[in-house]
């Protein structure tokens, strides 16, 4: 059994309250890794190592912490099933696989949090078994959905 629920809504709770229980503020943000520099906490197999995470940054003085949490809403995951059905490039499995995420619509399945320190972004992730799954089907449907393959480029024919 996986240490990590399903719906991430009662481990951000706790986050919430254990972050202003040690008297820091929340700043309400995404931080992405391609951007800036990061560090990245790993927690092992300890399901509560973001609280290691939160004290270390209250002992480093980060008066804040970024906070992001994702929900799966219907609306994205219908266009990502519409995109992987369209797709020449996908299968019947993908499309089914992204069906099946419709069992957790509405769960969160991602939580980050963050603090800077000497120019970098140490980061702390919690993610779902599903979320891992939707993230891998949205980036074939980005990779694949709506490249053109050997059409011709109008360019070329002058």
């Amino acid at each position: 059994m996986s240490p990590t629920p399903e719906d991430l809504t009662i481990i951000k709770d706790d986050m919430i309250a254990f972050v202003e229980g040690h008297g820091m503020r929340r700043f309400h943000g995404y931080v992405d890794y391609d951007e800036v520099q990061c560090v990245m906490w790993e927690t092992g197999t300890n399901p509560d190592g973001w609280k290691d995470f939160v004290e270390l940054a209250k002992t480093a003085g980060a008066p804040f912490l970024t906070m992001h949490s994702w929900k799966l809403e219907r609306d994205e995951l219908d266009e990502l099933v519409q995109r992987l059905a369209h797709s020449e490039f996908s299968d019947g499995d993908d499309v089914e696989d992204a069906r099946w995420l419709r069992a957790h619509v509405g769960k969160v399945g991602f939580l980050q949090l963050g603090w800077a320190y000497q120019g970098s972004m140490f980061l702390c992730e919690v993610s779902t078994e599903w979320y891992e799954r939707y993230q891998r089907l949205l980036e074939m449907s980005e990779d694949f959905g709506g490249i053109p393959i050997d059409e011709s480029d109008p360019d070329d024919e002058s």
